[in-house]
C-alpha cells in the first residue's frame, strides 16, 4: 500500500479454511477477483462466516428496502467514512441496480438534487444522521422515514447502515484500496475542517 503503515497484507502461502476458500472462488467467479476484504477477514474464519451471512441477510431479494436504495446507503456510509474500497465496489452495485450515473455523483448532494425521491432522501439524511460520530438521528428523521417506511424497514435500514459503518471502518483503518470495479465511483473526500 502506498504510504499507509497500517495495511496489513495476508502472507502468501498463507492457509485459510476451506469453507473460506469457497467463498473466495465464489468472489473470483462474481467479481474477476478476491475481494481483499475477504482476505483480512478470512483471517478470523469464524468472524468472516458471521459477516458474510448477515450481509446476506440485510441484501437478500425479500428485504423491504429496494436494491438501488441499499447500494445508494452503502455508497454514502462508505464516503463519510473515507473508505475507498467501498466506494468503489458499492458504485458498481449502484450501477448494475439500474441507478444513473448522474445520481450516483449527485450522492453527496441528494438533498438539494431532484434525481432523489423523497423516500431516499429520507433514507439517506437518517444514514447521514447514524454515520457521522457527531450526530444523532432525531424525531425529525424519524418523522421523514415514516412517511416511506414501516417499523421493520426502519429496523433494517439502520441494520444496513451499522453493518456498513463496521465494514468501511475496517476497511478504511486497513487501508484498503479500491479494485477498479468503478470508473466513475465518487471518491470519498475528508472533512474540509483541517485536522489538528
Amino acid at each position: 500500500m502506498k504510504g499507509n503503515t497500517n495495511y496489513i497484507k495476508t502472507p502468501a502461502g498463507y492457509r485459510f479454511p476451506w469453507y473460506v476458500r469457497l467463498s473466495f472462488r465464489i468472489q473470483k467467479r462474481r467479481y474477476g477477483s478476491i475481494l481483499e476484504p475477504a482476505r483480512l477477514w478470512g483471517r478470523t474464519p469464524k468472524v468472516f462466516i458471521a459477516l458474510a451471512l448477515l450481509y446476506g441477510a440485510l441484501d437478500r431479494r425479500s428485504s423491504p428496502l429496494e436494491p438501488s436504495l441499499r447500494s445508494l446507503v452503502t455508497v454514502r456510509v462508505s464516503q463519510i467514512n473515507w473508505c475507498a474500497f467501498c466506494v468503489d465496489i458499492n458504485s458498481a452495485s449502484v450501477l448494475k441496480r439500474g441507478v444513473d450515473e448522474l445520481k450516483l455523483e449527485q450522492l453527496e448532494r441528494f438533498e438539494s438534487s431532484a434525481l432523489f425521491t423523497d423516500r431516499e432522501k429520507a433514507a439517506l439524511a437518517f444514514t447521514e444522521a447514524v454515520t457521522h460520530s457527531d450526530r444523532q438521528p432525531t424525531a425529525e428523521h424519524f418523522k421523514h422515514l415514516r412517511a416511506h417506511f414501516d417499523d421493520n424497514a426502519i429496523i433494517e435500514l439502520t441494520g444496513l447502515i451499522a453493518f456498513q459503518n463496521l465494514s468501511s471502518k475496517f476497511n478504511a483503518a486497513l487501508g484498503v484500496e479500491p479494485q477498479g470495479f468503478c470508473s466513475i465511483a465518487p471518491h470519498p473526500q475528508r472533512n474540509k475542517i483541517a485536522n489538528p
